[in-house]
């Protein structure tokens, strides 16, 4: 089947939904870091820090605190200003706005990821096995290198390949919310904590997640990527099926993780 307009429709309206079922449960989760870490931060409750992270606070340790918060608090504007940056209407209206907002999304996004680094290699008490941390480095070293892909394209005003670039960028800028709402939907899927240990919070099953929390992403937008380029309308047609089963279980994955993750303890 040659190329179809419709196809190619169909294909953007898949993306859109999944942009904006994305998007929602991420501001959902960018409220929930903000009331819980935020709040205590303000108020001065340093211990809010150790609700879910194992040693989020420790008397004393002034580097390693400063690291832990400033890689969550500053996580809260670049998911939100990622949200921002991918909106057409801002980006096109707002040029200005647009680029500015982009070179702190760039340069936070790559602070926190070297803050991440730390937090896992040198101050250690992160939660996982070595396997775990891997997969988290591995993320923050993509964010790092796709940041400075995005700025590279970005000044050289090859404007195609820069939005390739942040599109990957804000794919695995937020693996960590990937990690929460494919945890949520593996337990709903099961009803019960397979080929994890939840004492100790690691398993086979978060080995492979600490990997596919990007991976994953990244794997659809390449197939994105390539059915818009593409001019064959079958393969634009599978992909938007594809993305929409993708939206479903997102939509199911931001469900449970608000009801047994984020809800309870804002």
């Amino acid at each position: 089947m040659e190329h179809s307009p419709a196809a190619q429709k169909i294909l953007g309206i898949s993306a859109t939904i999944w942009f904006i079922t994305a998007a929602t449960g991420q501001l959902i989760f960018v409220y929930y870091l903000a009331m819980l870490y935020g709040w205590g931060t303000l108020t001065g409750n340093w211990q809010v820090w150790n609700t879910v992270m194992p040693k989020g606070y420790i008397d004393g340790d002034s580097l390693g605190n400063f690291a832990v918060s400033f890689h969550v608090l500053v996580a809260i504007l670049i998911m939100t200003a990622g949200i921002v940056q991918l909106i057409p209407h801002i980006r096109q209206r707002c040029p200005h706005f647009h680029r500015w907002t982009g070179r702190f999304y760039i340069s936070a996004a790559i602070l926190t990821s070297i803050a991440g680094l730390y937090l896992i290699w040198i101050r250690g008490g992160t939660a996982g096995d070595f396997t775990q941390h891997l997969g988290l480095s591995g993320d923050a070293l993509l964010i790092i290198v796709f940041a400075i892909l995005t700025l590279y394209f970005a000044i050289n005003r090859k404007l195609l390949e820069h939005r390739r670039w942040a599109l990957r960028l804000f794919m695995v800028v937020n693996a960590v919310w990937f990690f929460r709402i494919g945890l949520m939907l593996w337990f709903t899927v099961h009803q019960a904590p397979v080929g994890i240990d939840t004492e100790t919070f690691t398993g086979p099953f978060l080995s492979f997640l600490s990997f596919a929390d990007y991976l994953i992403p990244l794997a659809f937008l390449e197939l994105y990527l390539r059915a818009q380029e593409s001019r064959s309308a079958i393969f634009q047609y599978l992909t938007a099926i594809v993305i929409f089963i993708a939206t479903l279980a997102t939509v199911v994955g931001i469900f449970a993780a608000y009801m047994a993750l984020w809800g309870p303890r804002i």
